[in-house]
């Protein structure tokens, strides 16, 4: 008797585990960026899979740091940048390679995921895909400023005092490519690499008297070039077209040199326990409907293929000023950044901006 309801107990309590398994099963444990995922897409999603959505905002160090943290537990999906993947992944082991077979490959652009996929394999395995996709450039009151089409024209005589941008890596390398130099060829030789960034730090010395002020957050900018304190500055695509909506002599210019892109993407932390709901979230969210949804509420464009063309207003008409096709084949995707790297910026930058 005592052991016929042993057995039965046990049975019982393994059937509440499966079904307390299972309801835990339906949620995705989401790490990703505002405005990445909005209500109306959580919403749609869970009505259409069943799968709940647990939302955690962050950014790429934030990323990192949790997910090294609890060595790849705690989130079932990530939303880094495609440069921030393989070298945490090879130095902490945070994610697990994807199971391309469950992608719908056919819903991206094919450049961004070719891109995605070379910047994110190791050892043949791929870590990441493409999902937001943004550039850094030049943002001009054309009718102020109308000579300014490349970023050493900031440099000019003419903008003593008119021009702002962020002590940032972006900074670095826009100089590096508008010098006529390639930073990413050099990426693997530190001697190369600091023999560069010592050239551009000279050049940001140099133009330090055209500098009103540097910018740390967007609302600093948009300020100043609303005011006119600014003529000419290097930011985000989406502070040139925020400023273009009220000012249609403000332009985001994609430098002639050009501009510098990131792509925010996928990731399956290595400790997720719910792959399924992971995929299924990737590839309802490059569906063009839903992706056109995502970047409205972003701001930015996506890698969805078909995506663009369901993009309505303002925002649709500024990017395709901004990017002619010509433009976009010249972006200069963001690689992996190698290990050190980022200290040496850091260093010349510290010297730029205590210089006289």
């Amino acid at each position: 008797m005592k052991k016929r309801s042993f057995l039965l107990y046990s049975a019982a309590f393994a059937a509440l585990l499966t079904a307390g398994g299972a309801n835990a099963a339906e949620k995705l444990r989401l790490l990703t960026w505002a405005d990445y995922a909005p209500k109306e897409i959580v919403d749609a999603f869970t009505k259409e899979t069943g799968i709940e959505v647990e939302v955690t905002l962050s950014n790429n160090e934030e990323m990192i740091s949790k997910l090294r943290a609890t060595q790849g537990a705690g989130f079932d999906l990530a939303q880094p940048s495609q440069d921030r993947i393989t070298g945490p992944q090879a130095e902490f082991g945070i994610y697990k390679p994807l199971d391309m077979s469950k992608i719908k490959s056919d819903q991206f652009i094919p450049s961004m995921l070719e891109a995605a996929k070379k910047n994110t394999t190791i050892d043949g395995k791929v870590y990441g895909l493409p999902h937001v996709w943004g550039t850094d450039g030049l943002i001009v009151n054309t009718k102020l400023a109308p000579t300014v089409k490349d970023y050493k024209d900031i440099c000019a005589p003419d903008l003593v005092n008119k021009v702002s941008y962020r002590t940032k890596r972006p900074v670095v390398l826009g100089f590096a490519f508008g010098m006529g130099m390639d930073p990413f060829a050099v990426y693997g030789d530190k001697v190369a690499y600091q023999a560069m960034v010592d050239k551009v730090g000279q050049a940001m010395i140099d133009c330090k008297k055209n500098v009103k002020f540097y910018w740390d957050g967007k609302d600093q900018l948009i300020s100043g070039m609303r005011a006119g304190e600014v003529t000419a500055a290097l930011g985000w695509d989406t502070i040139g077209w925020r400023l273009n909506a009220d000012n249609a002599d403000i332009k985001f210019i994609a430098p002639k040199s050009g501009a510098l892109g990131w792509i925010d993407g996928f990731a399956i932390p290595s400790k997720g326990r719910n792959d399924d709901a992971a995929y299924k979230w990737i590839n309802f969210n490059m569906r063009p409907d839903i992706a056109a949804k995502v970047a409205a509420s972003a701001g930015n464009f996506t890698a969805s293929k078909g995506a663009d063309a369901l993009t309505k207003g303002k925002l649709k008409d500024q990017f395709a000023e901004s990017f002619p096709q010509a433009a976009i084949d010249n972006i200069k995707w963001y690689p992996a950044v190698p290990a050190g790297i980022e200290a040496i910026d850091g260093k010349m930058l510290d010297k730029v901006k205590a210089a006289n």
